[in-house]
């Protein structure tokens, strides 16, 4: 028995002996074939063998990159007679820098389109934001509305739509363009009516008849607004907007 033992004690010694010396082996290979790697066997951390670091190089100035915008928008609008400086964008041939930075005001060329009849010189500067005109705040173009886009949802609906900027506003690109905005129409329904025909006349469902809401109208008729819950529901649900038009329209 303790023969064994004994045998098991140097097995297990002798398998240690020999995994440290295969392991002491491969690091000494591992460390030798870094020396050969390193120039004339020099630690890279010395200054001499460090990466090239990039130098800095003067930044070159921008080269100003002209275009003209010829649109071809329809002049029958243009008015005749006026300044030539006071014509619309749509009236008008500019020579843009389309080089310029977004959003900052620069100077313009630009001459009335061939057949406008203008006061003055055909040729002046205007001042315009350098933007593209799709990029032209909501306030610079009129958009065509929907009237079968659900104002009404959560979230709110999009929907695809043409949009022109106004005259005034002078943009690069072409004036007329394609743009998602959100559902947002109405039909004439006053949020304040509505309020007040639910309070004093909401139990015979006349804010529900106002609103479109035909069936649920006549349920509230019958039923007496509820025996008074339906009335009192609807009026809350009316001052936070919640309850709206039957075709999905926004109150005014």
């Amino acid at each position: 028995m303790f023969n064994g033992k004994y045998l098991l004690v140097l097995y297990i010694l002798n398998s240690f002996l020999v995994v440290g010396l295969l392991f002491a082996k491969t690091a000494d290979e591992e460390i030798k074939s870094i020396d050969r790697l390193r120039p004339n066997g020099k630690n890279f951390s010395s200054h001499e063998n460090t990466l090239a670091r990039p130098q800095a190089t003067s930044i070159l100035p921008v080269t100003e990159i002209y275009c003209k915008d010829e649109n071809l928008e329809d002049i029958s609008s243009c008015p005749s007679g006026v300044e030539c400086s006071k014509l619309g964008g749509d009236c008008l041939n500019c020579e843009f820098n389309c080089s310029c930075i977004y959003g900052q005001t620069v100077n313009v060329t630009c001459t009335p389109k061939d057949d406008v009849y203008c006061i003055g010189p055909r040729e002046f500067l205007r001042n315009m934001t350098c933007q593209y005109c799709y990029q032209t705040p909501s306030w610079d173009h009129d958009c065509s509305g929907s009237a079968d886009c659900p104002a009404v949802s959560s979230p709110r609906r999009m929907f695809k739509t043409n949009c022109s900027v106004k005259s005034e506003v002078i943009c690069l690109g072409n004036r007329n363009f394609p743009k998602r905005i959100p559902c947002n129409w109405t039909s004439g329904y006053q949020w304040s009516t509505v309020l007040l025909l639910s309070i004093t006349l909401g139990g015979f469902g006349a804010d529900r008849f106002y609103l479109g809401h035909w069936q649920e109208g006549i349920g509230k008729l019958f039923s007496f607004g509820g025996l008074g819950v339906w009335t009192i529901i609807d009026v809350i649900l009316i001052a936070i907007r919640y309850l709206g038009p039957a075709n999905e329209s926004l109150y005014i």
